[in-house]
């Protein structure tokens, strides 16, 4: 995990001393390649969740220890990322020795969002999933709320409960925990009420439907436009409009 940004970069392996691959490179890495070369492991691929520099910012490191190693991102994000050399496209399978990984398509935080499951039980969410909380949908590259809802009901939330989740940022999860206790999935389950509450979004007014906490401490909104359409911004970018208080689920 970087302290600079609080992001995840992964290592994972079939078996000890196998093959393996890194998913994102957001730094630092240096401890994991020393794994690497320690356990004798064989890297396979860089596997890009992304584009943003919080997920790529030290894969020039990685390739200076293992050059030539194949780097996969969306076909959507490889411009984006000059030392990208394949695609990762939904669907797509990549083999790493006895490991097999599924990338499925996650679009909302970018376009080309992409998350991977390993072995079938372990999610590598990048930027769609946290623990409690969700991505937004205002980072360079991104597309559209119900883009971002679509990914994780349809998508991530369909898989298994025991599912083990890995975000792109703080501590692990899983579809179950997520499914019970994740306040923008709740509201979508229908088990909680959407607020009502007046707000300034992005200095407009809008609906304030939840105010929660956001994996880095803060807070993430999901608001509501007067012309019924829905978007998730940061909290810091919404401001209580009237008096009126937070909407069901804000933690402060």
């Amino acid at each position: 995990m970087s302290t600079e940004w609080l992001s995840n970069t992964y290592l994972v392996a079939d078996v000890e001393g196998g093959s393996a691959v890194l998913i994102d490179a957001g730094g630092p890495v240096a401890g994991l390649l020393e794994l690497i070369e320690a356990h004798g492991y064989g890297l396979s691929h860089v596997l890009l969740t992304h584009h943003h520099h919080d997920h790529t910012g030290e894969l020039g490191k990685v390739l200076a220890a293992h050059p030539g190693t194949p780097v996969l991102i969306h076909p959507l994000e490889r411009e984006l990322v000059p030392a990208a050399t394949g695609d990762l496209a939904g669907g797509q399978l990549i083999e790493s020795g006895g490991l097999t990984i599924e990338a499925l398509h996650t679009p909302g935080h970018t376009a080309g969002m992409v998350s991977l499951l390993a072995g079938g039980s372990d999610l590598f969410t990048g930027d769609t999933l946290f623990r409690g909380s969700v991505g937004g949908v205002h980072a360079p590259g991104h597309t559209t709320y119900a883009d971002l809802r679509a990914s994780i009901m349809d998508t991530l939330l369909a898989l298994p409960e025991g599912t083990r989740i890995h975000p792109g940022h703080t501590e692990p999860t899983t579809v179950g925990d997520e499914l019970r206790s994740n306040p923008f999935v709740r509201i979508w389950r229908g088990l909680d009420p959407e607020g009502t509450g007046a707000c300034l979004a992005l200095g407009q007014p809008a609906t304030l439907v939840l105010l929660a906490r956001d994996y880095d401490g803060g807070h993430k909104a999901w608001v509501r436009w007067p012309d019924g359409s829905d978007d998730i911004l940061p909290g810091s970018r919404v401001e209580l409009a009237g008096g009126a208080g937070p909407a069901p689920g804000a933690t402060g």
